[in-house]
């Protein structure tokens, strides 16, 4: 099942901003944390690619990530 999302254009006088709202409901999902880092990765014009930077396994239970030493 897909979740249809509208993309976003803020402009500004300097610049622009877009957005795409993330759904709440694959955010819980995939466990998400606030403030965790993602990366975006153009497949081809078709297909964008959300990435974790770090495994999912390295958030604690109280919502933060494990520092590393």
């Amino acid at each position: 099942m897909g979740y249809p999302t509208k993309v976003q254009l803020i402009q500004r006088q300097a610049s622009a901003q877009w957005y795409v709202n993330f759904p709440a409901v694959l955010a819980q999902a995939m466990e998400f944390i606030k403030g965790e880092v993602v990366e975006w990765i153009v497949q081809d014009k078709n297909t964008l690619t959300l990435r974790r930077t770090q495994a999912p396994s390295a958030v604690q239970p109280d919502g933060q990530r494990k520092k590393k030493r």
